[in-house]
């Protein structure tokens, strides 16, 4: 048996280009649609929000668009990642499984977010762009794009989750660090923010809502671009660089995953990871890979929410895009998988799925915390909130080939560290965490306010 712990790459062997899915689809993604009109979006619409580069990038159907060599240096400081053998979780386990994870822990903000903030950063500076606004929900992505306009000296205002601003202040200070200004959302810096406020003074916020605000701030000022985190093709384009590295690494390894799992919330993560291995099921070459999106029991978009167009914010600023949705105004409960409460999903995954290359689960919190704690006392990593989600999944597979008696390889897209996530573990481990199913009903009103598109 191959005994080794972990396999890495060179430097110089970080990808020169991105993978763009869109060039292999077998149909083409739904048009996004303009929030105003329901019409179909044109370049000069995302203008006001987008430097041209991105929005290039989000309708290409290029197979590889170059990374700039002044991105790549950036890289250089965390990439390429590492790529693990978990052989002391597969012998807890007991499991013939072999588990093999992808960690993106050790970037500067800790998550795989800084694949896509210092590319975005990069482009607004050669736009010229001085500020750049964004939302965030756990403080990962608010961290990430405040460490890409620390490299590029670009102004940087975060509108935060508010339950997510109070649990995890250390990521607030990160970004402040970093030379961002991050608030609370709902704010009362924004209408959209004050409207909620008016309506219920104790929201806890949303990252649709956060959206909202930042996109009505960045319209509101001519210096100004908006970034986002997740969800949008061209986010999606750049974290392919963790998995075309990953694909080398398992050349590496002497192995290919019959299984590959990864957290979902707007999906950059894990997609990221893993439309470079689509490509070969897409192929023909692996028709029986499974690919497994998991998502929180309490924010079940892709496995409650029905298919369909709806505006990618609260307040219908955003635009309209086709995806599982539980419905604009949806607000999520304060679970600590912040990063993983977003009411629809990336539309690349959504097509994915529909088209029946990938799949989709949910997980309640207390298993998916538990999942976590066996991770850190085999693996060693204390690991977010979100890639819990994905942990426990690994390990009910692991399981099925431990009664099944197959070897089956499993991939885990492992998105970053929890080292400012303690209290959601002194919680869990103090017997305070409760599980939470968003009720059929409340998804039902929510879903009552779709756009009607034609």
């Amino acid at each position: 048996m191959d005994k080794r712990t972990k396999f890495t790459l060179d430097e110089e062997e970080i990808p020169r280009y991105w993978y763009n899915i869109q060039a292999d689809l077998p149909e083409p993604l739904p048009a996004a649609l303009h929030p105003a009109t329901g019409k179909p979006l044109k370049p000069e619409d995302l203008a006001p929000l987008f430097p041209m580069e991105l929005i290039k990038q989000e309708v290409s159907t290029e197979r590889w668009i170059e990374i700039p060599d002044e991105v790549r240096d950036i890289y250089r400081l965390w990439r390429p990642t590492t790529l693990y053998r978990a052989h002391r979780l597969e012998k807890a386990l007991d499991t013939p499984a072999k588990i093999f994870y992808k960690y993106e822990g050790t970037s500067p903000p800790g998550s795989h977010k800084p694949n896509t903030a210092v590319a975005q950063a990069y482009y607004n500076k050669q736009e010229g762009v001085k500020r750049m606004v964004t939302e965030t929900g756990a403080g990962q992505w608010g961290s990430a794009l405040s460490f890409g306009g620390a490299c590029f000296n670009l102004e940087i205002k975060v509108y935060m989750v508010k339950i997510s601003y109070n649990q995890k202040p250390y990521r607030r200070i990160m970004m402040e660090t970093w030379g961002a200004k991050c608030i609370p959302s709902p704010s009362s810096d924004t209408k959209a923010g004050r409207d909620m406020l008016a309506k219920d003074p104790d929201c806890p916020g949303s990252l649709g809502l956060a959206i909202s605000e930042a996109v009505e701030d960045t319209v509101s000022h001519d210096d100004t671009h908006y970034a986002i985190g997740s969800v949008l093709n061209h986010v999606l384009l750049h974290q392919t660089v963790n998995g075309l590295e990953a694909k080398k690494l398992m050349e590496k390894a002497n192995a290919y995953p019959d299984i590959i799992v990864g957290c979902i919330g707007g999906g950059s993560n894990f997609a990221g990871l893993y439309l470079p291995f689509v490509k070969d099921k897409l192929d023909g070459m692996k028709p029986s890979l499974r690919i497994i999106n998991v998502e929180p029991a309490s924010c079940p978009s892709v496995t409650k929410g029905p298919y369909a167009y709806d505006f990618g914010d609260e307040a219908g600023l955003a635009p309209i895009i086709k995806m599982f949705t539980l419905g604009h105004g949806f607000i999520p409960p304060p679970i600590h998988a912040g990063g993983l409460r977003y009411h629809g999903m990336a539309p690349i995954i959504c097509h994915l799925c529909k088209l029946g290359f990938v799949e989709a689960r949910a997980e309640h919190q207390l298993a998916t915390f538990e999942a976590g704690v066996t991770f850190a006392r085999t693996q060693g990593i204390i690991s977010a909130p979100e890639p819990n989600h994905a942990i426990k999944v690994v390990i009910d597979e692991a399981l099925k080939c431990k009664e099944s008696g197959e070897s089956k390889t499993i991939l885990l897209a492992h998105s970053g560290h929890g080292h400012v996530d303690m209290a959601a573990y002194d919680a869990y481990l103090s017997g305070k965490l409760q599980d939470y199913e968003y009720p059929t009903e409340k998804i039902e009103e929510a879903l009552a306010q779709l756009p009607k598109v034609g």
